[in-house]
């Protein structure tokens, strides 16, 4: 009923700058909140950043002054921009929105597919 479409990951060299979009779509009567969760390999899916409708934002320690985190609500979609990219930033990157798909219910959370970050010179 409610899909997430990433894009924006790449190759970029350390120091570099990446900006990653995901767009919801579907049965979607509002959004809750939106965040940014990676996994590298061998890890643990770990929080990046979130972001609630009103522009209340939160980061990882490791990303804090590097990461930007915002969300369009008219077009349902959250951004992550990402400065001065460290190889340890490697990762695949999943996008997460709490949706409502009607009126007077309580919202479910949805996944995107993930977008490859990688960081190497």
């Amino acid at each position: 009923q409610v899909q997430l479409v990433e894009s924006g990951g790449g190759l970029v060299q350390p120091g570099g700058s990446l900006r990653l979009s995901c767009a919801a779509s579907g049965s979607i009567f509002s959004i809750n909140g939106m965040g940014w969760y990676r996994q590298a390999p061998g890890k643990e899916r770990e929080l990046v950043a979130t972001i609630t409708p009103g522009g209340s934002t939160n980061y990882a320690d490791s990303v804090k002054g590097r990461f930007t985190i915002s969300r369009d609500n008219a077009k349902n979609t959250v951004f992550l921009q990402m400065d001065r990219l460290k190889p340890e930033d490697t990762a695949v990157y999943y996008c997460n929105a709490n949706v409502r798909t009607s009126w007077g219910t309580f919202g479910s959370n949805y996944w995107g597919q993930g977008t490859q970050v990688t960081v190497s010179a």
